[in-house]
Order: structure tokens, then C-alpha cells, then sequence
């Protein structure tokens, strides 16, 4: 997706002590001096050569060291090209879209990042949007910089919103990133209007599907995120995922079901299997590009539904 348009010191104190001089050291005992003859000969002449073996042998070992102590490259990250769906299309595909006649009991919303830049959000609820979700992080060190005309844009334009974090589990825990993102917009209040934060965990868009983690692995840093969510907001975060990468990634784990809404991503016409542990979807993200900006989401219910969830 994503374009409005696309297909495609320590201070010390006191005074430190004086120093105690240290106690004279014991007089080292005299070695006896070499026979004088052909042996102390060989010695004088060995002498030289011995250090010339250890200055090479010196030599060889600070030259091995040297790669290992090498600083590695810092990944180059793009987090202006991540987002909620960035990932999915490469890897699941496109398969038709829903027909909207079976979906007019749900209600129509969106989900924004860095790539749409300032939204106009009067139009996006002219055309029917009545929520959205917006990026707020990545890791421990992105923000994203329309952060803010996005989120309180659709919130002056009469949307329910919510901020989302993109999450890189192999680059820190849960706990740290949870805690950036509640820092950085990942709030919530219950003033009806803001649904709960939400934990965008898909493909890997740097490396290996599943970052390198094992399935337990990874089951823990997403309780841990979810945790410290909830323990800083009283919110459980509501999970973007697909069910083929939770199936991947997690050996579809069935253990978050009955604490957080489920933000399930499938291009095709209908919503498919869901992963494990929910029986129902809370917001399907059913294509990456449409009438709004952004990827189109239906809330599975109606309006009054929605407000529901955003008063928790």
C-alpha cells in the first residue's frame, strides 16, 4: 500500500582519602651469573633472536584481533516505508476485494503513516471514513513526523482514532519498545473518541521472516509489549497481524484471544481463517489502497460498536 492514490554523573562528594604510601619492596635476590664460556656464548647469541619471535608473535596476534573487535555496519532502516500491510502483499498477495453490500453492518475506516503525509482528513470522512489508525513509532527510535496532523487531524474531523507501533523484535524487547511508543503517542484515554493502542507485528520488512526468533521467542516479547501496554495504559494493545505470519512466527498461539482485539490483515474477498485463539476479527484491513487514504479497514460491527471499544 500506501498512497492516497496507489495500486501500488555520578557526583562524588567529600574528600577522597590521601594515598598511603606504599611499603618498600623486598630486595630481590641477585640471579647467579653464566659460566663464561661457549654456552653463555649461545645464550648472547640466542637473546636477539628470542625477541625478534615474540615481537612477530606480537604482531600476528594484535593483526588477528583487530576484525574481531571491528564495529559491525549499522543496519540501514527505511521506517518511513514500514507500516500496518507494508509487508503483506509481497508475501500473501492480492485476491479481489469484498463485496460491500455483506459488509453494511460494519463501519469504514483507514490506517495512515509517514508515507501519506498531512491527510485531509474532511474529505477522508466525506467519503465515509469513521475511524483510523495511525503510526506513531518503530523500535526505540522513530517517531513518525506526521504524527501529529494525523492523529489530532481525524480526531478534529470527527474520527475515532488510535496510534499503532511498528514493532522490529530483534532489535529490542517488548518492555522498551512498549514503553517508547506509550511515550511517543501510544496513549489512551476513555473519552470515546480513542480506540487502543495497537502492536503491528508482521513479515520482516529488513530480513528473516520471523526476525530471528524462535516461536516461544517470540510469543514472549509479544506478551511483553502487550503487558506493559496494558500496565501503562490499562489498555491491552490490539494486535495487527496476518494469520499465515502468526502461524509462521508465533506456531499459532492462542494465548492473546481472550485480552486483545484482533487487527487482521487478508487482500481478498473474504476474511479467511483466523489466527488462533480469536473467533472473530475486531477490524479487518481488507486492501492496502481505495477511496481513502491509506489501507481500507471495516470495524466489525456498527458505529456504536466502535465507540464502545474506543470507551474500553
Amino acid at each position: 500500500m500506501h498512497s492516497t492514490s496507489r495500486s501500488a554523573r555520578t557526583v562524588s562528594t567529600g574528600t577522597a582519602p590521601l594515598p598511603t604510601a606504599p611499603a618498600p619492596a623486598a630486595p630481590t635476590p641477585t640471579a647467579p651469573a653464566p659460566p663464561a664460556g661457549r654456552d653463555a656464548g649461545a645464550r648472547t647469541r640466542r637473546l636477539p633472536r628470542l625477541a625478534a619471535a615474540a615481537l612477530a608473535a606480537g604482531a600476528l596476534l594484535a593483526g588477528g584481533a583487530a576484525p574481531a573487535q571491528a564495529a559491525r555496519p549499522a543496519p540501514v532502516l527505511h521506517p518511513e516505508q514500514d507500516f500496518a500491510g507494508s509487508t503483506v502483499a509481497a508475501h500473501e498477495g492480492r485476491a479481489g476485494l469484498p463485496d460491500a453490500r455483506s459488509l453494511a453492518a460494519q463501519t469504514k475506516g483507514m490506517d495512515v503513516s509517514s508515507y501519506q503525509g498531512n491527510v485531509a482528513w474532511s474529505t477522508a470522512a466525506a467519503n465515509g471514513a469513521r475511524f483510523a489508525y495511525v503510526k506513531a513509532t518503530e523500535g526505540t527510535t522513530y517517531t513518525n513526523p506526521y504524527f501529529t496532523q494525523q492523529y489530532n487531524g481525524s480526531y478534529s474531523a470527527g474520527l475515532i482514532r488510535g496510534a499503532y507501533h511498528f514493532a522490529l523484535p530483534n532489535v529490542s524487547g517488548g518492555a522498551a519498545q512498549a514503553n517508547w511508543f506509550v511515550g511517543h503517542g501510544g496513549g489512551w484515554s476513555g473519552d470515546g473518541k480513542t480506540l487502543p493502542p495497537a502492536l503491528d507485528i508482521e513479515y520482516n520488512p529488513y530480513g528473516a521472516t520471523c526476525y530471528g526468533l524462535s516461536q516461544s521467542a517470540m510469543v514472549n516479547w509479544i506478551r511483553e509489549f502487550s503487558n506493559t501496554v496494558h500496565s501503562r495504559t490499562g489498555r491491552y494493545p490490539t494486535i495487527y497481524t496476518t494469520a499465515n505470519w502468526w502461524s509462521t512466527c508465533t506456531g499459532n498461539n492462542s494465548g492473546f484471544g481472550a485480552t486483545n482485539p484482533l487487527w487482521v490483515a487478508r487482500y481478498a474477498s473474504s476474511v479467511g481463517t483466523l489466527p488462533a485463539g480469536w473467533s472473530y476479527q475486531t477490524i479487518w484491513q481488507y486492501a492496502d489502497s481505495g477511496t481513502l487514504p491509506g489501507d481500507q479497514d471495516w470495524f466489525n460491527g456498527a458505529y456504536d460498536r466502535l465507540q464502545a471499544l474506543a470507551k474500553g
